[in-house]
Formats: structure tokens, sequence, C-alpha cells
């Protein structure tokens, strides 16, 4: 016969004396670890169900706000266009505004230019004819005066020619005579 080893019986013992005990691991027993691992594994299953879901809603949350923020910005570009063309064309209305502004300028300074020539040839003309009738003036002074003068002198000499040849009565009367005639004729 075979005899029975020592663990066989000790194994035979304990399992006569107590089929439920066993070893124990912080209080519990293999049975009861057994159904705690259950538990966690059950409830990680429905925590990681539930995590697809939560982790695909934080997503679709997340797609919406980038979304959001990529319609504000087509939004916020079309105003910033907008806001260019209007800009570009304020620009180029300032633009043709400045070249009419330059180009009337250009055109009142070409007119004021012709017009102070023309004001000044006729303020030369005018000048012109006033000197001319100034020395006009001048030559019909100078020569009334040169004739009075020539006027006197002749009558001196006359009589003085008249004095020495003829008699004093005769000569007066002549004499007075000749400057009336003098005078009427020069003046």
């Amino acid at each position: 016969m075979v005899e029975p080893s020592i663990d066989t019986i000790e194994t035979q013992a304990m399992t006569a004396e107590g089929a439920h005990e066993g070893p124990l691991l912080l209080g519990l027993n293999a049975e009861a670890w057994v159904s705690v691992s259950m538990f966690i594994f059950f409830a990680l299953a429905i925590i990681l169900a539930k995590l697809p879901q939560r982790i695909a809603g934080a997503l679709d949350d997340r797609i919406a706000g980038v979304k959001r923020q990529l319609d504000e910005a087509k939004a916020i570009r079309a105003e910033a266009e907008a806001l260019l063309a209007g800009a570009t064309r304020a620009r180029d209305a300032a633009t043709r505004d400045a070249e009419a502004i330059v180009a009337r300028a250009e055109a009142e300074a070409a007119e004021l230019i012709n017009e102070s020539r023309r004001a000044a040839e006729l303020t030369i003309e005018r000048r012109t004819v006033a000197a001319e009738a100034k020395i006009a003036a001048a030559e019909r002074a100078a020569e009334a005066d040169l004739r009075a003068d020539v006027a006197r002198r002749v009558t001196a000499a006359a009589a003085t020619l008249i004095a020495a040849k003829a008699d004093p009565a005769l000569q007066a009367r002549m004499t007075d005579d000749a400057i009336l005639g003098l005078e009427r004729r020069l003046h």
C-alpha cells in the first residue's frame, strides 16, 4: 500500500474540519475576493462603456466650439474685408478728389497768371500813355515857355531898335501894339 503524504493528510484534515475555511487576505477569503473582483470588473465595464460616450460628447462640444470660433472668424474676416473695401473706396475717392483739387488749383493758378499778365500789360500801357501825355504836356509847356521867352526878347529887341530910331510917342504906341499882338498870338 501507498502511504499518504503529509500534504495530502493535511488537506484532508482541513477539508474534514471546515470546508469553508481557507487562506485569508486582508480578512477576505477567496470567494470574497472573487466577488470584489467581479464587482470592480462590472463597475469598470459600466464606467468604460459610458466613457466613450463622454469622450465623444466632449469632442462634439469641442468641435461645436471650434465651429463657432470658425464662424466668428469668418464673420470677422467678412467684416474686415468689408471695412477694407470701404477704406479702399474712400482712399480712391480721396485720391480722385485730391487730383481734382490739384487740377482746379493748377487751372486757377494759370488763370491768375494770365490775368496778372493782362493786368500788368494794361498797367504798363496806361503808364506808358500817361508818361507820353506828361512828356507831350512838358514839351508843350517848354515850347510855350520858349515862345514866351523869344517873344519877350524879340519885343525887347524891337523896342530897343525902335527907341533908337523913332520919336518917343510913335515908339511907345508901336511897342504897345507889338506887345499886344505877340501876346495874342502866343496865347
